[in-house]
C-alpha cells in the first residue's frame, strides 16, 4: 500500500453533448429525486420525482437526461447524485461490467453537466476485474468527499474453489469483491486508492447514511458459495471510512434476491428502496430505529424498467426547470 499522500488522478476525458440522504419529508419548496438507469445502462442517467417517497413519476416521460460517453463500455449504470456544500450536483457511475474506472461529472442545475471524466481509481491494480457501484459522500469533519466502490482482484483475498470453477466455466474472472474508496476536495486532486472495508464475504452496493453522530453503511452480501445470500445487512462507523462493526442479520425482506440500496429518512421513517431483481420488481422497506423494519413495498410506484439508483432532495424550481 502506497503512502497516503495526495496524488493526482490521470483521467480520461471525452466531451459529452444520490447519494444524499433527507432527514425530514420535503418542505413546499423541495420535492424528491431518484437517480436511475434502465436496461443496461447504455442510453445514460433518468430521473424520477415523488411528493412523499413512494409514488414516483419519471421526469420527461423517461427520456435519458445525459448520454455516457466514457469508460471502458460506455455506460451510465448505478448513477449516484450528491448535492455538495457548494450547492453543485456531483455524480458517480458505473462505466462498464469489466475494467479499472468509475465515471463522474458534474452539474448545477442537472441539465446542462460538465465534460464526463472515466476516472482511473483501480489503475494502480491492473489485473482488476471491475469497478461497481460508486458512491459519494461529503464528510464535513474532514472537509472533503469520499468516493467508494466494489472491485475484484484477482489473488486477494479468499475465494472458494467452487466459485473459482463456476466463474472459469462461464469466462469470468472469480468475484470476490471488497469495498476500496478515495477521497479528493476538489475532484482534481485524489488520495491513493485504499480498501475500505473486508467484512471477510464477497460484499457490493454498498450505501451510506448519516444518523446523529454515526455514520450507518448498508451492504450487499454477495456470497454465492457454498449457499446463496443475497440479501442487505447492516453496518455502523465513525466515520465515513470506518472503523466499522459487526454486520446485523440480513434485512426483509427474508428468502428474496435484492441488491442496489439508497436510503433517505422521510420524517420519523429510514426509507431503504432496493431492486428485486430477480421479480423485476422494487421494493422499499421503512425503520425509525434502522433495526426494526417493515415492509410497504406494496404502497410504492415506481418508473418502468428502473434500476439501481439514488434518492435525494432538490429544489422544487430545479425540478420545475427539468420538466
Amino acid at each position: 500500500m502506497r503512502p497516503l499522500t495526495l496524488i493526482r488522478l490521470g483521467v480520461i476525458f471525452c466531451v459529452s453533448s444520490v447519494c444524499g440522504f433527507a432527514m425530514a419529508k420535503p418542505a413546499g419548496d423541495e420535492v424528491f429525486l431518484f437517480s436511475y438507469f434502465i436496461r443496461n445502462g447504455e442510453d445514460g442517467l433518468h430521473l424520477a420525482t415523488s411528493e412523499d417517497g413512494l409514488k414516483w413519476t419519471a421526469l420527461r416521460d423517461g427520456a435519458s437526461f445525459l448520454t455516457p460517453v466514457v469508460g471502458e463500455n460506455k455506460l451510465m449504470r448505478d448513477p449516484c447524485i450528491l448535492r455538495g456544500p457548494d450547492g453543485v450536483y456531483r455524480m458517480v457511475w458505473t462505466t462498464s461490467w469489466t475494467g479499472t474506472t468509475i465515471g463522474y461529472a458534474s452539474s448545477k442545475d442537472l441539465k446542462t453537466w460538465s465534460e464526463q471524466k472515466a476516472l482511473p481509481v483501480m489503475a494502480h491494480e491492473p489485473t482488476t476485474a471491475n469497478c461497481w457501484a460508486p458512491e459519494l459522500v461529503w464528510d464535513d469533519a474532514k472537509q472533503h468527499y469520499v468516493i467508494f466502490w466494489s472491485s475484484t482482484v484477482p489473488g486477494k483475498f479468499l475465494v472458494p474453489d467452487e466459485t473459482e470453477r463456476k466463474d472459469a466455466a462461464s469466462g469470468k474472472p472469480p468475484r470476490n469483491h471488497r469495498l476500496y474508496a478515495t477521497t479528493t476536495k476538489d475532484f482534481e486532486t485524489f488520495t491513493p486508492t485504499r480498501l475500505l472495508y473486508e467484512p471477510g464475504i464477497n460484499v457490493i452496493d454498498e450505501t451510506m447514511v448519516r444518523d446523529g453522530k454515526d455514520w450507518v453503511m448498508f451492504a450487499k452480501n454477495e456470497t454465492e458459495i457454498p449457499a446463496a445470500a443475497k440479501n442487505i445487512y447492516v453496518v455502523r462507523g465513525s466515520s465515513p471510512e470506518g472503523p466499522w462493526t459487526k454486520p446485523s442479520a440480513p434485512l426483509p425482506p427474508a428468502g428474496v434476491w435484492v441488491e442496489g440500496a439508497t436510503a433517505i429518512k422521510i420524517g420519523k421513517w429510514w426509507h431503504l428502496y432496493f431492486d428485486k431483481y430477480r421479480d423485476h420488481q422494487y421494493g422499499v422497506i421503512r425503520s425509525k430505529d434502522l433495526a426494526n423494519w417493515e415492509d410497504i413495498s406494496e404502497q410504492l410506484i415506481v418508473p418502468k424498467g428502473i434500476r439501481h439508483g439514488t434518492v435525494l432532495r432538490v429544489p422544487r424550481a430545479l425540478i420545475e426547470a427539468l420538466k
